[in-house]
């Protein structure tokens, strides 16, 4: 269905006196290029959306696709991905016309593709307008819907009309709301997340749906009804950008398979009663480890500069730092932050919550990011001629949205095939059976929590004694106690809770309690294959690993910008040396914020390091200039 003729009188009333103020400024040049706008009209809409991240993702995707299929149209050597534009073209426009022409191709594309995605969004006041608003700032009339002839805003509304055309049979379900996943059947009953213990578990190794009293979304909007369902359980069968069942990439360098949806399949997770049962409860006592940080009052300082931290090898976190940053060949200076400061910090900067842009659009804020640097000199690759800001800007988006969407559609339909259990369910569920490290001790169950002393203990009489460590956990003795964090505090914007003894049965990750953990699936985590997959794409779009100047930066101001509680105490400024490093610490926050174990984390930087590497590839075919990649360093 074409939802375009759909927009009111009003609306277009205001759209046309809009049209005429702008009128004047129509040929003055932008201070970015028109898929840079483009693109930032685009993430303000994902902001405006509920947090689908597959579906984002696609949309990312698409967009980009129409605005390149736009620019092709006028290119001599670029090819389409979906559409061979150029054929529409009767009579080619002379040089100098060429740039306004792929303008006007790109904006009515761009249009024509984010009106028809989000003219239902829960933000679609907001997100429509925005849309409008840009067109008439470029002198473009968004009413004109022709699609015949070769004028710029035919070929860029039939473009627009093919990508959407094409999206209603790529698999995702758009016409049916990408509800494919009332198709699923959760293996487990919900979890009423308030009671203690993760309630009648069938299968400890499958994901349980949450019931809560209210269900707001990592994008801030109230979900109807109050019990989860899985978000793009059917993902793994969309069509994809360089995945293919026969291998990745045009050139077949990077191995892969599909079967029913499921492409470079790291096999199976660890699971609670097979052989690898040690594993699983290691990988998840784990996560309690690591929420065990999430107090400033500890005393525990960190250096988080890329002196100290990143250089890790793939899928592993075993890095120490860079010795010296390559461009400046001086080592980096220390940054000192209280380590519960830069727990909670990372934990909410990369959960991308309310009002985020979910993770693919992370990372285009990031590229955006990059681009604008004074140090970027855009050179594909790093080497060859300086490409002008909208060639830039296509070719980039082009790779990294194409990443983005293949990592969306690997980590799904491994979340679908596997249907793996989160950290709350794991958690409270072998907290209710035990301890499973000594049969000496009470509470025994081979299939329970392991004992770690100062973090899972069993509650014992003495230890539970006035001014012992338990003694408020008195009616508890004879079962687990984690040491963790404590909830949500009365008051969020004053207050944080810090981290205390708990019933283990009542554990919760460092999320909202309106949220606490993503409808969907655990394993492959999403974030990890995202963030590496768009970590290679701008490694090798840009020739280096590192960020323009060997370093890239983002502070959190004290008391300003945790959302879960009050915080940071003081100003955290996160630092990386690479896109890898950047990528790296995106994934490990989800064990900090109790989404993912390590088991999740690691197999899906490695699936989103050979998808990056493939749709950089792949992207190169449909630039037609040879490529040469370069070699520096900044």
């Amino acid at each position: 269905m074409d939802a375009r003729p759909l927009r009111t009188i009003g609306r277009c009333l205001t759209v046309c006196a809009a049209l005429a103020l702008a009128a004047a400024d129509a040929a003055a040049e932008p201070a970015h290029s028109v898929a840079r706008r483009w693109n930032e009209a685009l993430l303000e809409a994902i902001r405006n959306d509920y947090a689908r991240p597959p579906v984002h993702a696609r949309n990312l995707y698409h967009v980009t696709v129409a605005m390149w299929d736009a620019w092709a149209a006028y290119d001599d050597t670029a090819r389409p991905v979906l559409v061979d534009a150029r054929a529409w073209i009767d009579e080619r426009a002379t040089a100098g016309d060429d740039t306004a022409a792929r303008h006007e191709a790109i904006s009515y594309a761009a249009y024509y593709v984010l009106y028809s995605r989000y003219f239902e969004s829960p933000g679609a006041y907001e997100s429509l307008t925005g849309f409008d608003d840009l067109m008439a700032e470029f002198g473009y009339d968004p009413a004109n819907t022709v699609r015949e002839g070769s004028s710029p805003a035919a070929i860029g509304n039939r473009i627009g009309h093919l990508i959407i055309e094409h999206g209603y049979d790529d698999g995702a379900d758009e016409l049916g709301s990408y509800a494919f996943e009332y198709e699923y059947r959760p293996a487990n009953r919900p979890m009423v997340v308030a009671e203690s213990g993760a309630g009648p578990v069938q299968d400890p190794n499958r994901w349980q749906p949450l019931a809560l009293r209210r269900f707001v979304d990592q994008a801030g909007r109230l979900q109807p009804g109050n019990v989860q369902r899985f978000i793009g359980s059917h993902w793994g069968a969309v069509t994809p950008f360089a995945l293919s069942p026969d291998g990745m990439g045009d050139d077949g360098t990077v191995d892969g398979t599909a079967e029913d949806g499921v492409y470079l399949d790291p096999g199976p997770p660890p699971y609670l009663g097979g052989d690898r049962t040690r594993e699983y409860q290691t990988a998840f006592a784990e996560v309690l480890r690591y929420g065990a940080t999430l107090t400033p009052d500890d005393g525990v300082l960190i250096d988080i500069s890329p002196g100290a931290r990143g250089n890790n090898n793939l899928g592993a976190n075993d890095g120490r730092g860079h010795a010296v940053n390559p461009v400046t060949g001086k080592p980096y200076a220390p940054n000192v932050v209280k380590r519960g400061d830069w727990s909670r910090v990372i934990a909410e900067f990369w959960a991308d919550g309310p009002d985020s842009e979910t993770p693919p659009g992370h990372w285009n804020t990031l590229a955006n990011y990059v681009t604008d640097h004074p140090a970027t000199v855009r050179r594909l690759g790093g080497a060859g001629a300086v490409l002008d800001p909208l060639e830039w800007d296509l070719k980039l988006y082009l790779a990294l949205n194409g990443a983005v969407h293949d990592a969306a559609i690997c980590a799904w339909g491994l979340k679908g095939h596997y249907d793996y259990v989160r950290p709350i369910t794991a958690v409270r569920y072998m907290a209710a059976l035990g301890q499973s490290s000594d049969p000496n001790l009470p509470a025994y169950h081979e299939h329970g929590l392991p004992l770690y002393p100062g973090l899972i203990e069993v509650v014992t009489a003495e230890s539970a004694a006035a001014g012992q460590r338990h003694a408020h956990l008195a009616e508890h003795v004879g079962s687990v106690a984690v040491y963790g964090w404590l909830g949500k505090p009365e008051d969020p914007e004053t207050e944080y809770s810090g981290v205390g003894w708990l019933p283990a049965t009542d554990w919760l990750p460092y999320q909202r309690d309106t949220f606490v953990t993503p409808p969907f699936a655990g394993y492959v985590s999403g974030h990890s294959a995202f963030s590496r997959a768009a970590a290679e794409v701008m490694a090798r779009f840009t020739g280096s690993e590192f960020f323009p100047g060997g370093l890239g930066e983002w502070a959190a101001p004290a008391n300003d910008f945790l959302v879960f509680e009050a915080g940071p105490t003081e100003t955290v400024t996160l630092q990386w040396a690479t896109y890898y490093d950047a990528s790296d610490e995106a994934a490990i926050s989800r064990l900090y914020g109790g989404i993912h174990p390590s088991v999740d984390d690691l197999p899906g930087r490695i699936v989103g390091s050979k998808i990056g590497i493939a749709a950089f590839e792949h992207a190169l075919t449909y630039f037609g200039d040879p490529f040469v990649a370069g070699t520096g360093s900044g």
